[in-house]
């Protein structure tokens, strides 16, 4: 009978073990350490902030924008913003394999999916504290410049907060999808291609298209779901609340199902 025979389970288990929290910890750490995360989190801020001065600065009652909805016509930074918290949801998936860094986690993890949803979790969580943190801020201090417009209003108006959620919701889950691209193809420039095309450029073109079908099907793509969701009045066209949230959850869970597929059948 050998030495470690003789020793008590507790004595000979390693401390290490791979568990959820950890590889949650890990992630996190991972994401706040990286300087292309203060970066893109910080351009996505100031673009949101930067558009939301200049629209409320530039705004006339009456003009071609009354008929906008105060939310949307505030928030108009987010459509910039949503690109670059989607290049980030790119890199936290497709940066590790082009570093060559992701050999070591799944080293860590041979389990390899806890990888994937601590990513997902991770960045969900950051994503939507941030977006909802800017809308906060960014919402009230435009409020400021439209105080004499058609436009003036407060946080506390009906369908406002439910607004900057909503749009919160909209920008994290297509930065999800995103998240989950990369995870798919591995390939920073490959997934940013293919969710600039598929989420950015081909509902533009389905838009141009003179059929029914095309026209209700557009409401439940990602960018369309979530212009629905960050609208403190109902959009005339666009899918109700309800609807758009549960088309953006499906597409974000789809993408990242599929990714979680071909990361347990695929090598590294």
């Amino acid at each position: 009978m050998t030495t470690a025979d003789t020793l008590p389970a507790q004595e000979t288990s390693s401390p290490y073990g791979v568990t959820p929290s950890r590889v949650l910890r890990s992630e996190w750490f991972k994401l706040r350490s990286l300087r292309s995360t203060r970066v893109t989190a910080a351009t996505a801020v100031l673009l949101v902030l930067a558009v939301a001065l200049l629209m409320g600065g530039t705004y006339e009652s009456g003009g071609g924008d009354s008929d906008i909805d105060p939310v949307v016509l505030v928030l108009q930074g987010t459509l910039l913003s949503q690109i670059c918290l989607a290049v980030l949801g790119i890199l936290v998936t497709a940066g590790e394999y082009a570093t060559g860094s992701i050999r070591a986690t799944l080293t860590a993890v041979p389990a390899r999916l806890p990888v994937l949803w601590a990513k997902a979790a991770v960045f969900t969580a950051t994503a939507f504290t941030l977006s909802l943190s800017t809308a906060l801020v960014v919402y009230p201090a435009a409020q400021v410049l439209l105080a004499d417009t058609d436009k003036a209003g407060s946080l506390w108006d009906d369908g406002v907060l439910p607004a900057l959620v909503g749009n919160s919701l909209g920008v994290t889950l297509i930065a999800l999808v995103a998240l989950g691209l990369g995870a798919l193809l591995r390939s920073v420039p490959g997934a940013l291609g293919v969710f600039i095309g598929g989420v950015v450029i081909v509902p533009e073109i389905l838009g141009a298209l003179p059929y029914e079908v095309a026209e209700r099907a557009l409401r439940y793509f990602p960018t369309q779901a979530a212009h629905a969701l960050g609208s403190s009045t109902p959009l005339p066209g666009a899918a109700s609340p309800g609807a758009a949230l549960l088309a953006l959850l499906l597409w974000a869970g789809g993408t990242l199902a599929l990714a979680g597929a071909l990361l347990k059948r695929r090598d590294v």
